[in-house]
């Protein structure tokens, strides 16, 4: 008997060792929040306006289990007035809302049509905001290029900043595709009016270089930060870019907990302000 629950404890003794080190993570990750992360009491000035993008990976945490109000509190808890989501829905058909409709409007928050037959976003890609200060006027869909099935979302608001269009992605897993597919967004909106424009989301760009800065060299890119995986963040793989007419003032990444637990991301988020073009 005894030699059986020895051999048992051996076969358990993996699992203990990764929840140890887990918790120790944790307890480093909590205290680096306590020194320096963002509250959402240290959200937008007067004259700014927050934008976030997250990709909250189906409401499905690091535990694997599915809590749609640790989504919705991580969201809240950036302090961000419009939030771009990716993998906002779930995988297969009719691809109901990971992140329920009531559960967004309880806090508040209004959404983008951008779906249909109960989905939240359109290839998972989903715009939220909430507040007087924003007025949703148009939105639509992009089809992407590339052998996986992907598309980006535009919407355009009247903001505090004036008129503002927002456009989310969720790129391709392979180099060749997310080029394709930078130049195809770039394409499209260049045919449309001239007006400020920001592009965010998860463009899987895993490379140090400045890659999209050159694909996209109408753009400026925030700073890159790391917000993937979640756990231990090393690949900047969310990014938030603008074009003519806006300015990144200040960014980051939220840590705050449940952050590091609630998705394999962390949310990215820049506070922009409007600037006059030459």
């Amino acid at each position: 008997m005894f030699r059986s629950l020895r051999i048992g404890l051996a076969r358990l003794w993996p699992v203990r060792w990764f929840w140890v080190m887990l918790r120790r993570v944790s307890h480093i990750r909590l205290a680096a929040d306590k020194a320096g992360g963002m509250t959402q009491e240290q959200s937008t000035q007067p004259g700014r306006l927050r934008l976030a993008s997250y990709n909250i990976q189906k409401s499905v945490g690091l535990d694997l289990r599915r809590r749609p109000r640790r989504t919705l509190q991580v969201i809240e808890g950036t302090g961000a007035d419009l939030v771009l989501l990716q993998e906002a829905d779930k995988r297969l058909p009719p691809r109901p809302a990971a992140l329920p409709h009531f559960i967004l409007d309880e806090a508040g928050w209004q959404i983008v049509d951008l779906g249909g037959a109960g989905s939240l976003g359109w290839h998972g890609n989903a715009v939220i905001w909430r507040g007087a200060a924003l007025t949703l006027q148009d939105h639509g869909h992009i089809p992407l290029p590339g052998l996986e099935p992907r598309g980006a979302v535009w919407a355009l608001f009247q903001t505090g900043l004036g008129p503002l269009r927002v456009v989310g992605a969720h790129l391709g897993l392979t180099t060749k595709a997310r080029h394709e597919q930078v130049h195809h967004l770039a394409e499209v909106i260049a045919r449309e009016p001239e007006l400020p424009t920001v592009w965010a989301g998860d463009f899987n760009e895993w490379s140090r270089q400045p890659v999209l800065d050159h694909l996209a060299p109408q753009l400026r890119f925030a700073p890159p930060r790391a917000s993937f995986p979640a756990l231990r963040p090393m690949g900047a793989l969310d990014r938030i870019a603008v074009s003519a007419g806006l300015e990144v003032v200040d960014s980051g990444v939220y840590r705050t907990r449940p952050a590091h637990i609630a998705s394999d991301h962390l949310p990215v988020w820049a506070d922009l302000v409007a600037v006059e073009q030459p």
